[in-house]
């Protein structure tokens, strides 16, 4: 490196800064090095050694609190233990190979248009408007809070519609509260998920009753009749959406870092975390809202957004794709905007849900590279040496529950474990509703508790709150949700085996 290059990089990050720099990515190089150099070349079954990766992933993040770097480097040192030098291809064609996903082109389409809705029903005024009629009904912090959580079980359709129309809408709102948005981004989270899986109008249910079909739990055409017997034991999502309103009235004490956040929220008046700007999907957002503002330029594209997908059979992408066709009508009829202005705005939406998808392209980066060194095998077989039939629904729940921290595949995972888990249910004489309804609650524990999953991400990106300090905050309500959880497949894996 040019003197000239070390001096640039010094006044850039100052002297201290560029040393710290070397020496952390010095001792990564000797690390990565170390691992490949102490693997055996085409080691087809990794063992214990497949951890390495996801402790790695951890370890990195805590210390830099940065999910971009950690998620990317956690990734190749993956694809580094499978291939060693010849790493280079694979993780092309990984990235490609998640790019050409459906289901990531679902997930471009459906939460980019999201981004593009919202950001429309904002310039529009429906967001100024909506702030104002709740807030006529809203007098008080807990109140607002009270209302946040009651539109998120409200809108019920989708987790992604759920957490990006109430998080992007309420904040303005809890705001004028002095809200951290660590506490609104919990309140988000613990309403999306959580409350879809206990809905049989919900793309969480069409999604896991079709598995139960194909994998022969449930009769063809029978799956949400199915579903709905799998409700009682979703436990996870009962305490999970219980637990937000005791935690807002006081019953359960804020603690940990979210006790902190607050304090500096009330104190300092500061309400999001450093760093949030890169992940909020309205940062940089500077336009005057329209001038024919109303209630209903908010509440009409939504409910036609509800509309419509339950019109297209819980089709979130016709869903969306229908409504900014309904907002553009709507608007241009009522000179709410211009054509220029829809098409800007749309623009503007894409652009600002940009950043949260890459998130969710790297996590599954990470995901495929842990999978090609057998991390879900192995922590099967490891759950597999506890399996009663009493015992099941627990081992199920706290397996599954650490694959998704892991991954953050979200429904990738349930694709892995059902056909697992239902075969299993039967041979050990479990009951399958029960097994079933534990991993649902690994699904959505996982999810929450994960620093990269779709559901940490979409959350934090809503609500303008940076993703790691969302999932911290987060962390202790999601473990007592998991400990009420755990507890209660333990009693009910023993009353029903």
């Amino acid at each position: 490196m040019k003197a000239s290059d070390k001096k640039a990089l010094s006044d850039k990050f100052g002297t201290d800064g560029f040393k710290k720099t070397l020496i952390v990515y010095g001792i990564l190089a000797v690390f990565f090095a170390l691992v490949v150099f102490m693997i055996p070349a085409e080691m087809e079954n990794f063992g214990i050694l497949t951890l390495i990766p996801a402790a790695f992933l951890l370890v990195y993040i805590f210390y830099t609190k940065r999910i971009f770097e950690s998620l990317i480097l956690g990734g190749l040192l993956g694809f580094l233990m499978k291939y060693k030098g010849d790493f280079f291809s694979p993780v092309s064609e990984s990235f490609l190979n998640i790019l050409m996903n459906e289901d990531i082109a679902w997930l471009f389409i459906v939460c980019g248009l999201m981004g593009s809705i919202i950001a429309l029903v904002e310039r529009g005024g429906g967001a100024q408007a909506f702030g104002e009629w709740v807030a006529r009904r809203a007098k008080t912090r807990k109140s607002t809070l009270l209302w946040t959580w009651l539109l998120g079980v409200v809108i019920f359709l989708d987790d992604y519609l759920n957490c990006l129309t109430v998080g992007s809408s309420m904040s303005p709102i809890t705001d004028k509260h002095k809200v951290s948005r660590e506490f609104l981004a919990y309140v988000v989270d613990s309403t999306a998920a959580p409350v879809c899986v206990l809905i049989p109008i919900s793309t969480w249910a069409i999604f896991i009753s079709s598995l139960m079909e194909q994998y022969g739990m449930a009769p063809s055409g029978e799956g949400i009749a199915y579903f709905i017997r799998t409700i009682p034991y979703n436990f996870y999502g009962w305490f999970a959406a219980l637990i937000v309103p005791l935690v807002i009235v006081g019953v359960i004490p804020i603690v940990g870092p979210m006790k902190k956040a607050e304090q500096r929220a009330q104190e300092t008046g500061v309400l999001a975390p450093p760093g949030s700007e890169k992940i909020d999907m309205k940062a940089g957002e500077q336009f005057e809202v329209s001038d024919n503002a109303s209630v209903l330029n908010f509440f009409l594209p939504i409910l036609f957004l509800i509309g419509s997908t339950i019109y297209f059979e819980l089709d979130m992408q016709m869903g969306v794709l229908a409504t900014m066709g309904f907002i553009f009508v709507y608007y241009i009829v009522r000179n709410i905007i211009t054509p220029e202005v829809f098409m800007d705005m749309t623009l503007l939406g894409l652009r600002n849900m940009l950043a949260p998808l890459i998130l969710v392209v790297l996590a599954y980066f990470f995901a495929d590279a842990s999978d090609q060194i057998g991390f879900i095998d192995y922590v099967i077989d490891i759950g597999r040496q506890f399996m009663t039939p009493q015992l099941f629904p627990l081992v199920i729940f706290i397996t599954f529950g650490i694959t998704e921290f892991i991954m953050g595949i979200s429904w990738g995972m349930y694709v892995i474990a059902l056909p697992i888990v239902i075969p299993l249910a039967t041979a050990l004489g479990a009951d399958p509703f029960l097994a079933v309804g534990a991993v649902t609650s690994a699904g959505v524990w996982g999810s929450h508790i994960c620093f990269y999953s779709d559901a940490t991400i979409l959350s934090s990106a809503a609500t303008g709150c940076d993703n790691f300090r969302h999932a911290i905050t987060q962390l202790p309500y999601g473990m007592l949700g998991a400990a009420l959880s755990a507890v209660a497949f333990l009693v009910a894996g023993y009353i029903m085996a």
